[in-house]
């Protein structure tokens, strides 16, 4: 009998001792840092922040990491102001292995300070834990503008392009188009002034220069007074004279 409730006290206790042993959360240290190149622990918005994460396993079990994931909190009332992206992994831990992981996140909150939260979630026999890696103040700041960023310039570009072409799509269908002026076809005015005709053909006066209008003038003078002096030169023969040259013959 007594050996009996002996071996019932001892089944019991191994039985509460494996109890307490799967209910024991495993020693898992994490531990988050921001890299050298940022040593103040700035998060930049617009650009990829990240952190490494140091895991070590400290417990006697093998662990599974499944994800990393943080949020945002208001430094004065820890009032939840955003959750980051969870990072899933799905990696093994052996016990007492360490193991460094990276993390990163993107920030678009207005500049000034924000307490960052960052946690490791793993499995463990089933069960699910979740160990804070980072809790601290951090500054929240713009990129740094530099007048040779290329990416800048070309965000720019492209928005400068699409916009001038819908403003000219927008200008071409609602703005009215002016209308075309039709000139009226030149009038030609008759000839004015003193015609002088050649031949068959004519020519206008008034339409020659000066000079050349005085040499025509000059030569038609010249060529006139000539052959009225071929008409008037020399003694014309006598009756007289003709008859003694038929005498003569």
């Amino acid at each position: 009998m007594r050996l009996q409730t002996l071996f019932g006290l001892l089944v019991g206790f191994v039985g509460f001792s494996q109890c307490v042993y799967a209910a024991e959360e495993p020693q898992v240290l994490a531990v988050a840092s921001f890299p050298e190149a940022n040593a103040f622990g700035q998060v930049v918005n617009g650009e990829r922040n990240k952190l490494f994460l140091t895991v070590e396993n400290n417990s006697d079990r093998n662990i599974t990491i499944t994800n990393i994931a943080g949020s945002f909190h208001h430094p004065d009332s820890n009032a939840l102001v955003k959750n980051t992206s969870a990072l899933a992994y799905g990696t093994v831990l052996l016990e007492g292995a360490k193991l460094q992981l990276p993390y990163t996140f993107y920030s678009e909150f207005k500049p000034g300070d924000l307490r960052l939260n960052l946690w490791v979630e793993h499995n463990t026999d089933g069960e699910t834990y979740r160990v804070t890696a980072y809790d601290s103040v951090v500054t929240i700041v713009e990129p740094e503008m530099s007048w040779f960023d290329l990416k800048m310039w070309s965000t720019y570009l492209v928005v400068s392009a699409l916009l001038g072409g819908l403003g000219y799509y927008a200008y071409l269908t609602f703005a009215p188009q002016p209308k075309r002026k039709t000139r009226p076809a030149p009038s030609v005015s008759a000839p004015v002034g003193t015609v002088t005709a050649t031949g068959a053909g004519g020519y206008q006066e008034e339409w020659i220069p000066a000079h050349h209008l005085k040499k025509s003038k000059a030569k038609r003078t010249v060529s006139g007074a000539l052959t009225s002096g071929d008409e008037t030169s020399g003694p014309e023969p006598s009756v007289t004279e003709d008859r003694k040259r038929k005498g003569k013959k």
